[in-house]
């Protein structure tokens, strides 16, 4: 099977709303100052990453968006 362009896209606004979620939850208990900010930031790579291959095993399980590509079983 292939993706449609339109999937691509789907997929790329649906984790980038769950990565801004994740880094708003993270943002709303830690606060204020560079050092915090940074720990933001490092936790935000680990926790992005597990989350990506979540979503990714997610979108796998469905076909919305995909071409079944169909080879021919016979030659003439």
């Amino acid at each position: 099977m292939r993706d449609k362009h339109y999937r691509s896209v789907l997929k790329a606004v649906s984790w980038r709303t769950v990565g801004t979620i994740d880094t708003m939850v993270i943002a709303f208990f830690i606060t204020g100052n560079l050092i915090w900010a940074l720990s933001i930031g490092s936790i935000e790579v680990f926790t992005k990453m597990v989350l990506y291959y979540f979503h990714e095993r997610a979108w796998e399980k469905t076909n919305f968006g995909r071409i079944k590509v169909v080879k021919n079983d016979y030659q003439i």
